[in-house]
């Protein structure tokens, strides 16, 4: 059996956050049920607007809803009447003072979920689905990612048998938690049935790894704030000569 994990899950608290930003041990499944009602809300009425992901926030009776999405025109709609008409329908679902924002992706290559969004809407066109993953991939690299993998699972080209198949580009390390890697599953309906895409897209690392790059790295920290170094380092000295034994 495979030992897989969701490349977020593994990251959350160290380079990466919660998309549900909120403490409620008693109301715990109540509100958990809110949060995927609100994101299916989203999901359903701006199925055209290249949504990526929802935010949610709580603090009292306030609601936080961040809509990240590539084309926030189509979200806000004309004078805000499409915004106006989300948060009503939130607050009478929530019973809650609810304030909306939308956050405008700059490139959308580098979002994995629009990168499926983009691959299922062609296979939907039946376009070969090998031809609309390189498309992608060689866009997605051509943006700036460090790497990225594509797999499609399904009745592939409406074949009898259902397979699954797999392309990669450049690095994608899995397992390094330091890795900023994002991940996205999106669904293409075809004629033939359901067709899953799951995107894996690296975008940078975050820490040195080799001591090279360590020394390169403390070199530029103490050309940009030497003052800072050096105090550092006379309390560093100070702590080592009243330590015992010393």
């Amino acid at each position: 059996m495979g030992q897989k994990i969701h490349p977020r899950g593994l990251r959350l608290g160290y380079i990466q956050d919660w998309q549900s930003r909120w403490f409620s041990p008693k109301k715990m499944p109540e509100l958990i049920g809110e949060d995927f009602e609100i994101r299916r809300m989203v999901t359903d009425r701006f199925h055209l607007a290249s949504v990526s992901s929802v935010d949610i926030e709580r603090a009292g009776a306030y609601l936080k809803v961040t809509i990240h999405t590539a084309r926030p025109g189509v979200v806000i709609g004309r004078r805000g009447a499409d915004i106006e008409s989300l948060k009503k329908d939130v607050e009478r679902l929530t019973k809650r003072k609810v304030f909306i924002n939308v956050s405008e992706i700059k490139v959308p290559e580098l979002d994995p979920r629009l990168v499926g969004q983009s691959v299922a809407q062609q296979l939907e066109k039946r376009i070969s689905f090998k031809r609309a993953i390189k498309r992608a991939m060689e866009r997605t690299m051509g943006s700036g990612a460090l790497g990225i993998k594509v797999m499609a699972s399904g009745r592939l080209g409406g074949a009898e048998i259902a397979r699954r198949e797999w392309y990669r580009k450049g690095r994608v390390p899995l397992q390094t938690i330091s890795a900023d890697i994002d991940y996205g599953l999106t669904e293409a309906n075809t004629a033939m049935g359901k067709i899953g895409i799951k995107v894996w897209i690296f975008k940078k690392l975050f820490f040195a790894k080799t001591p090279r790059e360590m020394r390169e790295q403390l070199q530029r920290m103490e050309l940009e704030n030497p003052t800072k170094v050096t105090v550092m380092d006379e309390s560093a000295a100070a702590a080592k000569e009243t330590a015992p034994g010393a």
